[in-house]
């Protein structure tokens, strides 16, 4: 089709996209979305340092730590729906950057806290905002994609996620160790601290530069904003070709029948996330109520039910033996370091620092040795080669290979968790079970976008998102107050709960090939 015909023609939105070429707009998006998504890995994770850190700083015993670690999950859990919900009404571009602007001051906030149930507060707001940037960051970038490129350029964000789990090791091997102790009138501030506070700095920085960036033009049309979308597909155009905005081969667009009841734009108010009157209010809950309806209804319910299970399952392993496992480093290294001629069980070895429900004296004057930090970098290095895997084999394979292949494999790793009778092994095995689930949390995003209509999109993800966190949530709970009497059974039922998702998998209808409603 020629591009003189094309001028004298309505568009739609597929072929729009395809015109604007493929170039360096595209790259600077993927740039932006992969550091928002290696940022949120830092997030997530960034506990999983600070409990072996802050152990005697808030007197914690295991069960503390389980609570810690599960705060942020909660709110993940309360955060996925609600920013889904804003997104789908008042504009991705828009929510994204409140949610790493509230990641960010409270990230700041809680490496001040002298409390340890204030800092617990703080991680939960950390949670909350982290979650609205997971969920959002994929729909974000894939609908700015034509069909073509759509799966693979989602499936390059895996290996932001996989540089994120390498440099948060990083900062910390860099920053912990560090000899700081400052004690003024009873304020407190070691290198832990610090550290908290430099990885909260990202957010803040990826909020700013956000502001050069459009609003989705798929999103503008669909909530009727013709011209607008048409003056961002204009400006992509003439960044991808070098040429001027008035030579874009397309002079107007198709525009799709809402779907939603009611929008709450009215030429501009997608900049503004505020919501004034209480009229306003009414008609966003109005407008949440609607599309949540919609979700749990045909067509939608069969694919909402999927997502959701498949999250719950996958979410609740991944995330909690990711944030134990430099704890689970710690006490295997004290405890080799004890007795170097003993072998013992992970179970064996991690009830080392607790004696009757209290912090050990000795282990508040260790420092955590230098191989908990390397093994961790260790992990994040083994998620490479899947994180390259991905997209050059995701349309060869499809993405329901890679989902079903990784769950699988990863429940049985994690069963053999159980077996392990030293660091190295230990090593191993988490190294396998890191870059198989990193590489099914990722692959679920991106089957997402193409599995919902622009309307519903980053709300399924929210819905699914919120079961994902819950299952964190009560994953980390468990591990908690388990892993120093019985830990036999968080490593059964997160191995169970791998192996059903997997299962799940298999239903999931293919995806990569049909334009974006």
């Amino acid at each position: 089709m020629g591009l003189d015909f094309m001028d004298s023609t309505v568009s739609d939105y597929e072929n729009a996209i395809v015109q604007t070429g493929f170039g360096k707009f595209h790259f600077l998006l993927l740039t932006v979305c992969g550091l928002i998504y290696l940022n949120t890995a830092i997030g997530i994770t960034i506990l999983s340092f600070v409990l072996p850190s802050a152990t005697c700083d808030f007197d914690m015993t295991s069960r503390d730590k389980g609570w810690l670690t599960a705060s942020p999950m909660l709110g993940m859990l309360i955060g996925s729906y609600f920013w889904g919900c804003l997104a789908d009404t008042k504009g991705r571009r828009v929510v994204l950057i409140a949610t790493l602007l509230l990641d960010g001051i409270c990230g700041l906030l809680s490496s001040l806290s002298q409390y340890y149930l204030l800092f617990m507060i703080f991680r939960f707001f950390n949670g909350f905002g982290v979650a609205g940037a997971m969920g959002i960051c994929f729909p974000y970038l894939g609908e700015f994609q034509p069909t073509k490129y759509r799966e693979n350029i989602l499936c390059w964000m895996e290996i932001f996620w996989t540089f994120g789990i390498i440099v948060l090791p990083g900062i910390a091997w860099l920053v912990i160790p560090l000899n700081i102790n400052w004690n003024s009138n009873g304020f407190i501030f070691h290198s832990w601290n610090l550290f908290v506070a430099i990885c909260a700095l990202p957010s803040i920085f990826l909020a700013l530069w956000l502001f050069m960036f459009p609003e989705s033009p798929k999103f503008l049309i669909e909530t009727g904003e013709i011209d607008e979308a048409l003056e961002i597909l204009k400006d992509m155009y003439a960044k991808n070709t070098g040429n001027d905005r008035s030579s874009y081969p397309v002079s107007s667009l198709k525009e799709k029948e809402r779907v939603s009841i009611i929008s709450l734009k009215s030429n501009k108010p997608v900049r503004a996330l505020s919501i004034r009157r209480p009229k306003e209010l009414k008609i966003l809950l109005a407008e949440i109520w609607e599309q949540t309806k919609a979700l749990c209804r045909p067509p939608h319910l069969y694919n909402t039910v999927l997502t959701c299970a498949i999250q719950f399952g996958l979410t609740s392993s991944y995330y909690t033996l990711m944030i134990w496992f430099p704890e689970l480093f710690d006490r295997f290294e004290l405890f080799e370091n004890e007795h170097p001629e003993l072998s013992a069980s992970v179970c064996e070895v991690s009830s080392i620092v607790v004696v009757n429900g209290s912090v050990e004296t000795d282990f508040c004057n260790h420092t955590i040795e230098d191989s908990v930090y390397w093994h961790t970098i260790i992990i994040g290095l083994a998620c490479i080669p899947t994180s390259f895997w991905l997209p050059l084999c995701v349309h060869r394979l499809g993405a329901k290979f890679f989902l079903v292949f990784s769950l699988v494999v990863a429940g049985g790793v994690t069963i053999g968790l159980y077996f392990v009778v030293n660091s190295i092994q230990n090593l191993v095995l988490s190294c396998i079970f890191e870059a198989l689930t990193s590489l099914g949390i990722s692959t679920v995003y991106c089957v997402m976008v193409d599995l919902f209509p622009t309307n519903l999109r980053v709300m399924a993800a929210a819905l699914s998102l919120t079961f994902g966190r819950g299952g964190a949530l009560l994953g980390n709970l468990i591990f908690g107050f388990l892993i120093d009497l019985n830990c036999v059974v968080p490593v059964v039922l997160f191995s169970a709960m791998l192996f059903i998702s997997g299962g799940l998998c298999l239903l999931l209808p293919s995806t990569g090939s049909q334009a974006l409603d």
